[in-house]
């Protein structure tokens, strides 16, 4: 059984460190052969982006370690209707109970299919669970607390494509698409059960250290993507590619599958473009982040069939479209 010490904690701390110090440390310096106001720009964007969404990511952490080690899947299954209706209703709400970010959903929803959930009710849960939760909320409300309306619109399209994707798995696809061992499944299981055994308190923190590195990660590498573009990409070229009626959203929603932020943190990245992009652009950036991306899809991939992934990533990626055109277009 893993202890608690400071070096559980290393693999948040050196991380955001090296990314703080290099920041604040080492652009300084290289700032005296570049434009000082671009590297002026970089380091407010990075730290005001890695700031802002860090709190939001540890909340997210703690909430998936205490879902991880009390809940078990058979108390879950239990819960689910035999109604398909019902089912997907209920599935979309499960991340208002159970707020589990994108990366640890995937694992869950691999041993709760085992375990006899439906096909139709797991993909739901995979996508809405990472927006539909307090977490994300709140994390959301933060990032546009003066344009509310994108909060809500975000919450709501979220719930229609998780809803309408539901029904069309349930309509079209009968076959099992796990290509994972069962064996695989237990062995995952008894290492839950190990920590359960364990000293509860240690282990929540130790699996939410783990969790916040998984993610912050990612979260890093995002924020300096951003910035480097809100730094060093000419404004004119964004607001160029923004005022498109397509390449805006086509920008946007590519922007998050390869930026694989989390979704208690990417609002906080979509706010900064606010005044170069429409807000249903942003929408189809905030909603297709969490329910597709590029460490989402090797995930999706190590678990179920290839051609039930691209048949899952088509449908996101033309209901997301869809969606949040229409959206866009009326309330933004």
């Amino acid at each position: 059984m893993k202890k608690l010490t400071s070096t559980s904690l290393l693999p948040i701390l050196v991380p955001v460190s090296f990314a703080i110090a290099c920041v604040t440390v080492v652009l300084p310096s290289v700032a005296k052969q570049i434009n000082t106001d671009y590297i002026h720009v970089f380091r407010t964007s990075f730290l005001g982006i890695l700031l802002e969404a860090l709190p939001f990511v540890l909340v997210g952490a703690i909430l998936s370690s205490l879902l991880h080690l009390y809940v078990s899947e058979e108390k879950l299954g239990k819960w689910i209707p035999k109604n398909p209706v019902i089912g997907i209703l209920f599935a979309c709400l499960l991340g208002l109970i159970f707020p589990v970010c994108e990366c640890g959903m995937i694992p869950l929803v691999r041993r709760l299919i085992q375990k006899g959930m439906p096909l139709y009710i797991a993909i739901v849960f995979i996508l809405s669970g990472p927006i539909l939760n307090p977490v994300v909320y709140a994390a959301t409300y933060m990032a546009f607390r003066l344009y509310p309306e994108m909060v809500y619109a975000r919450m709501g399209l979220a719930f229609f494509v998780s809803a309408s994707i539901g029904f069309i798995i349930y309509m079209t696809w009968h076959s099992n698409p796990l290509k994972l061992s069962l064996s695989r499944v237990d062995n995952t299981s008894a290492h839950t059960a190990e920590h359960r055994n364990g000293g509860r308190w240690n282990s929540i923190f130790v699996h939410a250290a783990d969790e916040v590195f998984e993610m912050g990660k990612y979260l890093i590498i995002g924020c300096l993507l951003t910035a480097g573009i809100q730094s060093f990409v000419a404004r004119e070229s964004l607001t160029a590619i923004g005022a498109g009626s397509v390449s805006s959203y086509v920008f946007m929603m590519s922007f998050a599958f390869v930026l694989s932020l989390c979704s208690t943190s990417d609002a906080f990245v979509a706010s900064t473009f606010l005044h170069s992009f429409s807000g249903g652009s942003l929408l189809a950036f905030l909603v297709l982040g969490p329910m597709l991306d590029f460490k989402n899809m090797l995930m999706l991939l190590s678990v179920f069939k290839t051609k039930f992934v691209f048949y899952l990533a088509f449908l996101i990626c033309a209901v997301v479209f869809i969606g949040s055109v229409l959206t866009g277009g009326i309330f933004l």
